[in-house]
């Protein structure tokens, strides 16, 4: 069998001249790039659009259908959906080269400064599905590797743990092995888009702390953590970690486990995921802004970095069933309110969640006014604003963070 890895090659020459260093200043946002089509080489199917590898009404998980006006004839994978005037809908595949070179294009358009590219730790397990997965994905963080290094855009790895047990931290190891070794990810003379902090390439690692009975434990986390720091051969990394809203408590979405604030001062970033977490920023109570400002305060403290989440809103109606559009995007008001938020408790940074999440409605890239129609599903759309509106309001938002146009509310 071909080796998972065989197809990583050098990052092409592009506009990187140099490892962007820090994130003050600096809008990131998530990229998943866990799309697939039938025909995109992968052999996964309608990878995440659907129900396994079928996407039909029947067997939808996706809430915003993305535009792909822009994409070329061998970007588009035609599906069963049918538009208002019977034209077949189509969609894209992050597996194509071009496809994600547009979106990083994107990106550099409207002043967003990179992206952490996902990749699960299940992914990269043994067996014959985990490999074709575990291929496709290298071909994705080849394609944003690539991207990132054309458009002059900063991108860096974060794994995501979720669904993961402790013995799988092995496997774990090993892979981030061969991305150093063999894809050189992250070194300057091959990699000059990779995301540097204090000096040294930074790898994000999400779902450190949640209290949502995984089975890993943060002895397993630690384990990892010192691995991507210490190790002397493919190691010396900076370490970002994903952890829950209420992480500084430890309460709601957290665990009590006494060795968490020990496990998060190992890192150089906390960065909590407040998706779903609220639907309004309320500024009269302050409560949004005073929880900003106590994660602030503690990360100073510690010597650590903070880097928050934002979200344009959420919605996962056709994968559960739960009502469409759960927490409103009130026509980009929610969005903007948490980055005036950020900024009001002196945070010049953010995390943007995310780029091209359609399963759970908080993408911020092009969507489609004019998604496929039936019986049993449906679709948001940007409710009559541009398709482009929230790739907009987050490269202002990143002006708002750098002190370059003032805050207003409700904008």
């Amino acid at each position: 069998m071909e080796d998972a890895y065989g197809i990583l090659k050098g990052a092409k020459p592009g506009r990187a001249d140099k490892n962007p260093e820090g994130l003050r200043g600096r809008v990131m946002t998530g990229y998943q790039g866990w799309f697939r089509a039938p025909g995109d080489g992968s052999g996964l199917g309608f990878h995440h659009y659907g129900v396994g590898r079928e996407f039909s009404p029947e067997a939808c998980t996706i809430d915003l259908w993305p535009e792909t006006l822009e994409l070329g004839q061998g970007e588009r994978f035609a599906t069963p959906f049918r538009h208002r005037d019977g034209r077949v809908a189509e969609v894209f595949s992050s597996v194509h080269p071009a496809t994600v070179d547009r979106h990083f294009r994107w990106m550099d358009e409207y002043g967003i400064d990179g992206a952490f590219v996902q990749r699960f730790g299940t992914v990269v397990q043994g067996g014959l599905s985990s490999y074709e997965l575990l291929r496709a994905d290298n071909q994705k963080l080849l394609n944003c590797r690539d991207a990132a290094n054309a458009n002059g855009r900063a991108y860096a790895l974060m794994y995501d743990l979720s669904g993961m047990n402790p013995w799988q931290f092995e496997e774990l190891a090993r892979d981030w092995k061969m991305l150093r070794t063999r894809m050189k990810l992250g070194q300057d003379e091959n990699d000059r888009a990779y995301l540097h902090y204090h000096g040294k390439p930074l790898v994000a690692i999400w779902g450190v702390g949640f209290g949502d009975d995984r089975e890993y434990s943060l002895k397993e986390v630690e384990w990892f953590i010192r691995l991507l720091k210490e190790n002397p051969e493919w190691g010396g990394m900076s370490v970002m970690l994903g952890v829950p809203y209420y992480w500084r408590e430890q309460e709601s979405d957290a665990t009590r486990d006494d060795d968490l604030h020990r496990v998060l001062r190992l890192a150089d970033v906390l960065s909590p995921w407040a998706v779903g977490r609220y639907d309004r920023v309320d500024f009269q109570s302050g409560r949004h802004l005073m929880h900003l400002l106590e994660d602030r305060k503690w990360c100073e403290s510690a010597g650590v970095g903070y880097h928050p989440v934002v979200f344009p809103g959420f919605s996962w109606h056709n994968m559960t069933g739960e009502p469409l559009g759960k927490i409103p995007r009130r026509g980009g008001r929610f969005f903007w309110d948490q980055f005036v938020a950020v900024r009001a408790a002196g945070i010049e940074s953010a995390y943007v969640a995310m780029f091209d999440e359609v399963d759970e409605g908080t993408a911020i890239f092009k969507v489609s006014h004019d998604p496929p129609v039936g019986e049993g599903f449906e679709f948001l759309t940007n409710d009559g604003l541009p398709s482009d509106h929230f790739l907009k309001l987050t490269g202002r938002g990143g002006q708002l963070l750098r002190g370059e146009i003032p805050a207003i509310i409700g904008q």
